[in-house]
């Protein structure tokens, strides 16, 4: 057979095979988020859509196992001083960035300054600091004023913004300037391509990765990708989202309202559990910057007009996912006390009005900011501008979809109906990632314009918060904490509402879903 004709025939073949054999399929995970991602910036909100983005895209130093302690993650070796007051980490070798340039210790600083300048934990670790240094490519190292007892949780932290680990170029930006871009470290890359605000996010598993060798654990331990996809669908209905798993169309529910719990129990191949270790908690925020709740007196006033069970029948509904709480740090967790509160135990309306009136209230109408993007939330919003009206208050709901909403909360502008302004909000938070009195966001009460949600201004309460950060020992860590505890309960800068735990629904099929776990993360996941 002449040459030319033995290679024609070589490339049909070759061909033949190409086109029979079909592509290898991909693996590809579909979950639902709680909210739609309101920002690329690890750094711009504490919203659990900006968590789970930053922990699929991102590495940090340190990271909160399943109970809640800090095990090292990017960092390889590190030493402490006798004196407790300086602090050494050596970095993994082989650590990358999505765009294959390596991580230094010039990244690591340069993204923990940046991170402080957000985040309360990290404050709190700034506070504490003299120095922070590179030495060499692979080395840090903190230097402290005074013995700091969270070094490494602080590092790990899953609360707030969580302290990732960015390229330096990124980090070196003005702090105040939201990122536009994903790049990090993680297991996952962000696919900006395929982006649909409002509709999809997209992940793919990132092949240059190299996990630690340790079994996963909560956010620690060796972070090993089985999919190929990750894929967020924004699905603000929760009947739709429902019926989206159960027909398989989609795997995981980040949250499933009460209301649907029953019907997805009774779905067959659905799963319905609890991922956070510590439930959550609900509460009403008042703009402490303007009148009527820059007074003491007029957050006293709410305060006293609250009974808890109404609000949680509203909001969750059957009592076995929740229980009333007067803890800002959780019942039934490492910080969980409620001393101090023993005035606002049981609701006193005649009192409520009167505060109000002591505080300067004049009877003008208030503005309540809230989303029906989140049943919750709503829920919590509407029993709340019932119980005001029962204290002489008129309000004003003003609805948004959640990034809006979210933008609106930072809004520093007076209140007052058509002003952008507002004066109550309704939040809730994961219980895991506010458990402890550093990491907790709404107890933030530091004499800036950092402070989540317009908060109240109070040096004492961060007096208190360090002497807690510096104290050695059960029971002076017990005498710190109930102090502060007291002091809370003075300020009240959030009027608690209950603590409850709301389920998240997954695929029975799915094998390797990490729980329990302070943010729901998708390594160590596979799909049959």
């Amino acid at each position: 057979m002449p040459r030319r004709w033995k290679l024609i025939l070589a490339s049909l073949c070759a061909l033949h095979f190409a086109v029979g054999r079909a592509p290898a399929q991909q693996s590809v995970l579909k979950i639902v988020p709680l909210n739609d991602l309101p920002s690329l910036d690890p750094l711009a909100d504490p919203n659990q859509a900006v968590r789970m983005n930053a922990l699929a895209v991102y590495d940090t130093l340190f990271a909160w196992d399943s109970k809640l302690e800090p095990r090292p993650m990017m960092v390889d070796t590190w030493t402490v001083s006798d004196d407790r007051l300086t602090y050494t980490f050596t970095l993994r070798q082989g650590l990358h960035f999505h765009d294959g340039q390596p991580v230094t210790s010039q990244d690591v600083v340069a993204s923990l300054r940046r991170w402080m300048a957000h985040d309360t934990f990290g404050s709190k670790l700034a506070h504490a600091l003299s120095g922070m240094d590179t030495a060499g490519e692979r080395t840090i190292v903190l230097r402290l004023k005074q013995p700091f007892a969270y070094v490494e949780m602080a590092l790990g932290s899953a609360a707030g913004m969580i302290p990732v680990i960015m390229r330096a170029k990124d980090a070196n930006t003005d702090p105040a300037t939201p990122l536009k871009d994903a790049v990090g470290s993680g297991p996952f890359r962000f696919v900006a391509s395929e982006w649909v605000p409002g509709s999809k996010i997209v992940y793919e598993r990132n092949p240059d990765y190299s996990p630690r060798p340790e079994p996963t654990d909560g956010l620690a331990g060796g972070k090993v990708v089985k999919i190929d996809r990750m894929e967020w669908d924004i699905l603000t209905d929760p009947a739709t989202a429902a019926a989206a798993l159960s027909k398989g169309e989609v795997d995981y529910l980040d949250a499933v309202p009460p209301d649907i719990v029953p019907f997805l129990s009774r779905t067959k191949d659905v799963t319905v559990g609890l991922i956070s270790p510590l439930g959550s908690f609900a509460g009403l925020r008042p703009n402490a910057l303007f009148p009527p709740f820059n007074n003491p007196k007029a957050r006293q006033a709410l305060a006293l007009m609250i009974d808890q069970s109404q609000f949680m029948r509203a909001a969750i509904g059957d009592e076995r996912w929740w229980r009333t709480c007067f803890a800002y740090y959780l019942c039934g967790a490492p910080f969980g006390t409620e001393v101090g509160s023993e005035p606002y135990r049981t609701p006193d309306l005649k009192r409520a009005r009167a505060l109000m009136l002591e505080s300067g209230y004049k009877g003008e109408k208030l503005v309540l900011i809230s989303t029906t993007d989140i049943p919750i939330v709503n829920a919590l919003t509407q029993v709340a501008a019932s119980e005001l009206k029962s204290i002489g208050v008129e309000t004003e709901i003003s609805y948004s979809d959640v990034p809006a909403l979210m933008t609106r909360e930072r809004d520093r502008r007076p209140p007052g109906p058509g002003s952008g302004g507002w004066n109550l909000i309704a939040v809730f938070f994961a219980g895991s990632t506010n458990f402890q009195p550093l990491t907790n966001i709404a107890t933030d009460l530091t004499c800036e314009t950092r402070t989540w949600a317009a908060g109240p201004c109070d040096e004492t309460t961060e007096r208190l918060k360090d002497l807690l950060a510096g104290a050695v020992g059960g029971k002076a860590q017990r005498l710190a904490l109930e102090a502060l505890h007291r002091r809370l309960w003075q300020v009240i800068p959030l009027i608690l509402l209950g603590q409850f735990r709301q389920p998240s629904a997954w695929r029975s099929d799915l094998v390797g879903l990490v729980k329990p776990s302070p943010v729901p993360i998708f390594w160590n996941v596979e799909k049959p």
